[in-house]
């Protein structure tokens, strides 16, 4: 459908930040320095952010562009609202008050006995943590301390078969889609988790096909927003199960 919709000239911005307060829907949020437009859905096209820049680098335009929902806007800035009250809140406060209010997400270490899933029959869960998605992991979660970080999309286990033995033993997991899910919110809180924590290393498990190097992305942008020298490895997976390749991360790529 065509519709009236923001358009951000990236090379007059400036990154002030102005549009970004002035966008009641969240639309607009600052990545790598520059407005940007974060998903269609969430403009309305009135232009409450056209006043706000001194750049005059925003303008509404109309173009082929998903339709806005209302729904999906109060859904984001919940989002927004988890995670920078996350990021300020004392470990005492995020024990108290998990990033979901869902008895079932709060936060709990599993512990596992010495030698889990090296004997005869089915292979035990080696899973330490809950709970495990990126958007419901507290901040201040107690087993991110001291923690050796496994973040990996969400269809690595399925493709990958020996998961739990491969990647997971010793591990501490975060899980989530750099297509489906909110990336520009998921970078946010990684920067904030690894600023607030001693984390010791990172591997990233993704899937070989295109969308899903946005997780590499993201994990690396918000490993240098935090200021800190995290080791990072980069796993890659093939759709047929089979890992493709493993590096690590330079920063300075």
């Amino acid at each position: 459908m065509k519709r009236e919709i923001v358009r951000i000239d990236e090379e007059r911005c400036d990154g002030c930040g102005l549009c970004v307060d002035a966008c009641a829907e969240g639309a607009i949020q600052l990545v790598d320095g520059k407005a940007r437009l974060v998903s269609e859905t969430y403009c309305d096209g009135l232009g409450a952010c056209l006043g706000e820049c001194p750049q005059d680098a925003i303008a509404i335009e109309k173009r082929e562009a998903t339709a806005f929902d209302p729904k999906a806007v109060e859904h984001h800035l919940a989002n927004m609202k988890n995670v920078k009250a996350e990021a300020h809140a004392t470990p005492h406060e995020a024990k108290q008050n998990p990033a979901c209010g869902c008895p079932g997400s709060a936060t709990q270490s599993i512990e596992r006995s010495e030698g889990a899933g090296t004997g005869a029959g089915p292979s035990p869960s080696l899973l330490g943590n809950w709970p495990v998605q990126i958007h419901l992991v507290p901040i201040t979660a107690p087993y991110l301390d001291k923690a050796k970080l496994l973040i990996a999309a969400d269809c690595v286990p399925f493709a990958f078969g020996d998961f739990h033995q491969k990647f997971l033993a010793g591990k501490v997991l975060l899980i989530g889609c750099p297509k489906l899910d909110d990336s520009n919110l998921y970078k946010e809180k990684l920067t904030e988790m690894f600023k607030t924590n001693d984390i010791e290393s990172i591997e990233v498990a993704y899937m070989e096909v295109p969308c899903c190097f946005g997780l590499v992305r993201l994990v690396g942008e918000a490993v240098e927003g935090s200021g800190k020298e995290i080791p990072v490895t980069l796993t890659r997976i093939g759709i047929r199960g089979q890992v493709l390749e493993s590096n690590p991360l330079s920063l300075k790529t």
